[in-house]
């Protein structure tokens, strides 16, 4: 409890200093490209209006242009009371812009004014957007993936083929991700990343990002962000990036209801998400449903084994077959209490319950003579159940200038049980066993955030965050004979963790745009890690607090059509519930994964420079990046010392990891309503470092190679309602520090019928319909082992998908004020499924 003081602290004094930081630092503009005034003597007043409501409009935009040369000359925004003004103009002819979410856009031109003069524009009423949502005929079209300044966008709205789907499916479409076939998800070749709901942490995210993906509808996600340079705002946490995952919402006002579906060879979904908002006041209610079946994979591995001058030889093959519920449900909350204050409140409840059967055929060699034929049926069972809860609010004083704090509580309960019959050569039960490793993941978060503009060309921001983690796991192995009660298993390992980890973090960004578009941020971020750890058989284990600065950079500027983008970050990566998690999962008794309580978290130095250009109807833009790392944390397969040619997968500190990349993305507008897309990741990675073998030594061991990637994809859209898209992709085999994975292919083709008004659509979709199956090959090699391992996956698909939307809404679309949230990116993942990997017990990507 001591070590919850500091933070508290930190936050306490965050608090009492912030009442003078709101005076210090007044209102004056949004921070923009700095435009250097005109010094003149003429002042420009007006008032704006709502035509239907007459109440002043506040937070609009006012741009002042020179009709000479169409240049703009100044702007600002209109006032609570709906008030603006220009002052120190040159004398001349001038039209006013006058713009605002929700409003039309208004132009009053031919302005003619002379020197000296004061002039008052009177009154201007705006007249609001008014959207009839069952008349309304939508012909503009958004970008499926668009560059901003600081990250890539990948709008999922517009994926046809993702529709039935979830999650992975739409994130293997995204430029510089790569999402293998289990659905590990990796950013410019790392798995050590962070992904956000919402802008919202999750512990369904602690176990497995691959398994918190199937959770996640398609259908339901409305944009995919990929930042990979985050400012001082966001937690140090991710080597290589953050993924920002945007569902849909609705701000307009009125009763609404979707229906979302799907029927495939390989799975079912069907998702219903309601929306209710009057007034000030709004809800949503929704939830969903997947089942997952006729997963079929078949493993052969090819295993050898040196210890005590015996050599050792495993060849296994395996036959499994996967299935899976999914579910998540989520009510929410929001609720204007003034025109400048709201809150935000919702929970959101996910559920999970996967089930593998594995049958192994194993045979033992020793010295090239069979001693033993065995045979292995496993199931395993990981059900699990995520809950967060959280509430915000946000006060805004003027445009650009607010104050926020956010609360969050999480929980996750997770379950990696597994049963196996042991058969003897001859086919009959020889025995039973049983693993039971019971997870609990819990977190609560607050966090408070301030930003205020300086001028019209600078931004401030600052605030805490306090984080307080808890995860405990306990773990033992029962045994029975071919029938009779289960027994506790003294011959194999049991225990608990015990792992409590606060954080204190405090930053600070400063955004300063020079007189000629320069724009530059910098920022600086210091987290404070407490650890309390122990086990029940080991006790307290000897990782101390630390401490870590992390400073950010970045640098942009516009030539003659060509953006250049400089930036600089520092990260750090602590290890997550299945890497700490000392459990043995032997569900296949040759291949055995285990935790690692005892693992420091890496730190990342991170260099890029991108440029962006567009050329006519071609977008593009590519990225140079230097990522080095130490005390990489990364796995290591060693033999076991106890059983004969079974090897032991675990995580450790290695030493330097260093890796040098490009990314090219490139979006070609054929016309209006057909484009096709490119995109190819090519790196380099070195890995350095020592690893302790299974006799205890520390011994050298490196590698190094390319890791290429890169997909093609097109879009078009048809008359009356129809649309068609494909994807392809192709992952060569990568780099790890014990050999290479195997590379893979994946490729789909969708069309999609929309119905008269869109309140109605059906779509049809296939997936690798070409062949049958993927063979992911991979080989790994130490002085004392060596693997071949192939894993082959069935994922041919093919699925129906519908949409219906309920409710006809016809009202003004008011803007919304931008809600904030926790944002915790702070907790490296394996990866991996948290049933132990691909089924029949496939190596992971180690990188």
């Amino acid at each position: 409890m001591k070590k919850i003081y500091p933070i508290l602290s930190l936050i306490t004094l965050f608090f009492l200093t912030l009442t003078p930081a709101f005076a210090q630092f007044p209102m004056a503009g949004v921070p923009t490209t700095a435009i250097q005034g005109p010094k003149g003597n003429v002042k420009i007043t007006g008032i704006l209006i709502d035509s239907t409501s007459l109440k002043a409009v506040e937070y609009a935009s006012i741009a002042l242009y020179k009709l000479s040369n169409g240049q703009a000359v100044d702007g600002t925004v209109s006032d609570e009371k709906g008030k603006f003004s220009f002052s120190k103009i040159e004398a001349g002819e001038y039209k006013v812009l006058i713009s605002f979410l929700g409003y039309q856009t208004k132009t009053i031109d031919k302005l003619n004014w002379t020197k000296g003069q004061e002039f008052d524009l009177g009154t201007i009423k705006l007249n609001p957007v008014v959207k009839n949502l069952d008349e309304v005929t939508i012909t503009g079209t958004t970008d499926l993936i668009e560059e901003k300044v600081d990250r890539l966008v990948y709008n999922a709205e517009k994926d046809i083929t993702a529709k039935g789907g979830d999650a992975t499916d739409v994130l293997r479409k995204v430029p510089m991700l790569t999402v293998d076939l289990d659905g590990n998800v990796s950013l410019r070749g790392s798995q050590n990343i962070k992904v956000l709901i919402n802008n919202k942490p999750s512990t369904i995210m602690a176990s497995s990002v691959a398994d918190a993906m199937k959770q996640i509808p398609a259908d339901q996600i409305k944009t995919v962000e990929v930042i990979t340079s985050p400012s001082a705002k966001y937690d140090a946490e991710g080597s290589a990036g953050i993924i920002n995952i945007t569902t849909k919402k609705n701000s307009l006002q009125g009763v609404n209801l979707n229906v979302d579906g799907g029927v495939g060879n390989r799975g079912s979904i069907l998702s219903l998400n309601g929306n209710y908002r009057k007034g000030k006041a709004g809800f949503t209610l929704g939830g969903f449903g997947r089942a997952n079946y006729n997963t079929v994979t078949k493993t052969k591995l090819d295993q050898s084994s040196t210890r005590q001058g015996v050599s050792t030889l495993v060849r296994q093959t395996g036959d499994g077959y996967s299935d899976g519920l999914f579910g998540q449900y989520n009510l929410g909350f929001d609720y204007d209490l003034a025109k400048n204050q709201s809150i935000t409140a919702g929970a959101k409840y996910g559920v999970r319950n996967m089930n593998f059967q594995q049958d192994f055929l194993t045979q033992l060699f020793s010295d090239g003579q069979l001693i033993s034929s065995s045979t292995r049926g496993v199931q395993s069972k990981n059900p699990s159940g995520t809950l967060d809860v959280n509430l915000d609010y946000v006060h805004t004083y003027k445009p650009q200038q607010e104050w926020s704090i956010s609360t969050l509580y999480s929980r996750n309960d997770l379950n990696n049980n597994f049963d196996a019959n042991l058969l003897d050569g001859n086919g009959n039960l020889s025995s039973r066993q049983r693993n039971v490793n019971d997870n609990l993941n819990q977190e609560f978060t607050v966090q408070t955030d301030y930003q205020t503009p300086i001028k019209r060309n600078q931004m401030l921001e600052f605030g805490g965050k306090g984080i307080f983690r808890q995860v405990d796991s306990d773990y033992r192995f029962l045994i029975s004979g071919p029938s009779g009660e289960f027994d506790t298993d003294f011959n194999q390992p049991a225990g608990t963790l015990t792992y409590h980890q606060n954080i204190a973090a405090g930053y600070t960004s400063y955004t300063y745009t020079t007189k000629k578009r320069y724009t530059f941020k910098g920022g600086l971020r210091y987290e404070h890690t407490m650890i309390d750890a122990s086990t029940r058989e080991g006790g307290v284990i000897g990782i101390g607090d630390y401490g870590i600065l992390v400073p950010s950079f970045n640098a942009s500027k516009t030539f003659k059509g060509t953006t250049v983008k400089l930036a600089y970050n520092r990260r750090i990566q602590r290890p997550g519930l299945q890497q700490l998690n000392p459990n043995f999962n032997s569900a296949n008794a040759q291949n055995i994964i285990v935790g690692n309580p005892e693992l420091l978290p890496e730190l990342t130095n991170n260099y890029e420079l991108t440029l962006s250009k567009t050329i006519k109807k071609t977008f593009v833009t590519s990225s140079f990046f230097v990522r080095t790392t130490n005390n990489a944390i990364l796995q290591v397969t060693k033999p076991s010392d106890t059983l004969a040619g079974a090897v032991i997968t675990t995580y450790e500190n290695i030493g330097k990891q260093q890796t040098y990349g490009s990314n090219i993305f490139s979006n070609v507008a054929l016309t209006s309503k057909i484009n096709i897309g490119i995109f190819l990741n090519v790196l380099y990675a070195n890995l350095d470092g020592q690893i302790t073998n299974a006799d205890g030594i520390l011994e050298n061991s490196t590698n190094a190679g390319f890791n290429i990637s890169g997909g093609m994809f097109g879009q078009a859209q048809f008359k009356k309602g129809w649309g068609v898209q494909a994807f392809g992709f192709l992952q060569g085999s990568q780099v790890q520090l014990q050999g290479r994975q195997g590379g893979f292919g994946f490729y789909t083709v969708g069309v999609k019928k929309e119905f008269k008004d869109k309140k109605a659509s059906i779509g049809l979709a296939a997936e690798n319909f070409l062949g049958d199956r993927f063979n992911i090959h991979t080989e790994l090699n130490s002085p004392q082992f060596n693997q071949v391992n192939d894993v082959y996956l069935y994922n041919r698909g093919f699925r129906m998908t519908f949409t219906y939307k309920i409710g006809k809404m016809s009202a003004m679309e008011m803007p919304r004020k931008k809600g904030k949230s926790v944002n915790n990116d702070d907790i490296k993942t394996d990866g991996q499924n948290s049933g132990g990997g691909v089924p029949g017990g496939g190596q992971q990507n180690r990188q």
